[in-house]
């Protein structure tokens, strides 16, 4: 694929909001007091990046339901996607890292990259507002959302289990919590369980249901913390 030819300045125009955005802590370390790292506005980008992504595909897809957006959006937002488009854009060339962080390959550094884009659109958010982070996400995230909905999508469960797997962690484990009305009207509240920690509950009329629903809350409790 060929490499978006873009500049980061066409985004944001506050040289020191994009040189934070593009300082890793490795730096700071080395560089005691010149500037602070980009975590903050990791933090901040993280949510912008959730709310535009949301808002669009809500936009765009409305037929469809609560655990086919989620599924839609991880696969969107992913650290792998996010280094993917950090690689296209030559990003890891422009991030400040000490010395031993660069020569340990955090320039290839999947969690880094990505990380760093998150961080660019919490700058481009606070230099230009929301519009700004739409257009930075439209353009290099968001382009070619049609296609990816045509292919096939993995359910929350399964992309909960890619997770925890990646993590080095135990498989997912779902509790019933409750099971209520008759036979032909029941309703279902599940726990997922992961490493004996209680990361969400989701409701439903099938036990199936309820699991899904609460693969889909986990996974948006699990993305966030990163």
């Amino acid at each position: 694929m060929q490499k978006p030819k873009i500049d980061l300045i066409d985004y944001i125009s506050n040289k020191e909001l994009l040189l934070t955005a593009l300082t890793h802590r490795s730096w700071v370390n080395e560089n005691i007091g010149k500037r602070g790292t980009n975590e903050r506005l990791e933090f901040l980008g993280d949510a912008i990046l959730e709310f535009v992504v949301s808002d669009r595909l809500f936009a765009l897809f409305p037929d469809k339901e609560e655990g086919y957006l989620t599924a839609l959006r991880a696969n969107l937002v992913n650290t792998k996607n996010l280094s993917d488009l950090a690689r296209q854009i030559d990003l890891g060339k422009q991030i400040y890292l000490s010395k031993g962080e660069e020569d340990g390959g955090g320039r290839e550094n999947s969690s880094l990259l990505a990380d760093t884009v998150e961080a660019i659109i919490g700058a481009i958010f606070l230099d230009v507002g929301i519009e700004g982070a739409y257009k930075f996400i439209d353009s290099l995230l968001l382009h070619d959302v049609e296609t990816r909905s045509k292919l096939p999508l993995k359910d929350p469960k399964s992309l909960l289990q890619e997770y925890v797997q990646s993590k080095k962690l135990p498989a997912p484990k779902y509790v019933v919590v409750s099971e209520t009305g008759p036979d032909h009207l029941k309703s279902f509240i599940i726990e997922v369980v992961v490493d004996h920690k209680v990361l969400a509950q989701g409701g439903g009329k099938s036990k199936a249901e309820a699991e899904q629903n609460a693969a889909a809350k986990a996974l948006d409790v699990v993305l966030k913390v990163g």
